[in-house]
């Protein structure tokens, strides 16, 4: 296993980690269940985990691919801004759930000020992670690409134009 395929497996967790984190603070926050509101939290460090190992072997996986015909650089620049902003907000997510634990647990009077910090901070992660998630896809699925109709036929098939007069 590669560094690209060891990015692949782990870079969707924090995207469907943060998505799913938040549901769950919030129907944790509606049902006044402080287990519920636990579970989210555990989701969100355990996302902030993955975002570090996304962050980890994403260069790797830079390296294997940026020089493949329909990539190029700028692509690769673009997703990489987008994971190093959503990974920074993942890892000041974990360390906000860490915090809204221990106050949950505690019973702690600012236990509404955490989660509702949570809840914003989880909202602006999860248009990152729809944002890094949208650039990531673009690296090698051209058809997502914003510019895609204006692909050449070189670029579609791999860097290699048919001549159709055999």
């Amino acid at each position: 296993m590669n560094d690209a395929h060891l990015h692949m497996v782990v870079n969707h967790f924090p995207i469907i980690g943060i998505i799913l984190g938040f549901g769950i603070l919030i129907a944790g926050i509606f049902l006044k269940n402080n287990s519920v509101k636990n579970t989210a939290y555990c989701l969100f460090i355990v996302g902030a985990i993955f975002a570090f190992a996304s962050m980890y072997t994403g260069e790797g996986a830079e390296e294997m691919v940026e020089e493949m015909p329909s990539v190029g650089h700028k692509i690769i620049h673009e997703h990489e801004e987008m994971a190093e902003k959503l990974a920074v907000v993942l890892y000041i997510l974990g360390l906000v759930s860490i915090l809204g634990l221990y106050t949950t647990i505690k019973n702690h009077s600012k236990a509404k000020l955490v989660y509702f910090l949570a809840v914003l901070i989880a909202i602006v992660g999860i248009y990152l992670g729809k944002e890094t998630g949208t650039t990531g896809g673009e690296v090698r699925h051209t058809e997502i690409r914003a510019d895609s109709g204006t692909t050449t036929e070189a670029t579609q098939s791999g860097g290699e134009a048919h001549d159709d007069e055999d």
